[in-house]
């Protein structure tokens, strides 16, 4: 059985999912409309450490303008470039 992931916690994390960018916005309320109810802990985990990174970064890698290193974010890279 999966970890269960805090409801307050993923309500903080939709709201910092806003962002400064619109075309990282569009990805993101795509996302947020499609997948993120169903996301599993260990998901929920690596999205909020994307969220981390800055704007410009985050939507260069969500383009496929650059890879990510860390296996632990690639399966959220590949789910936020196919929304």
């Amino acid at each position: 059985m999966s970890e269960l992931i805090d409801p307050i916690e993923k309500k903080r994390v939709r709201w910092r999912s806003r962002r400064g960018l619109l075309e990282l916005d569009l990805v993101l309320t795509r996302f947020l409309a499609e997948r993120y109810d169903q996301l599993t802990a260990e998901e929920f985990a690596a999205y909020v450490r994307i969220l981390e990174l800055p704007d410009t970064e985050f939507l260069e890698l969500v383009n496929g303008k650059i890879e990510t290193e860390d296996a632990e974010l690639a399966p959220m890279v590949a789910m936020l470039r196919s929304v």
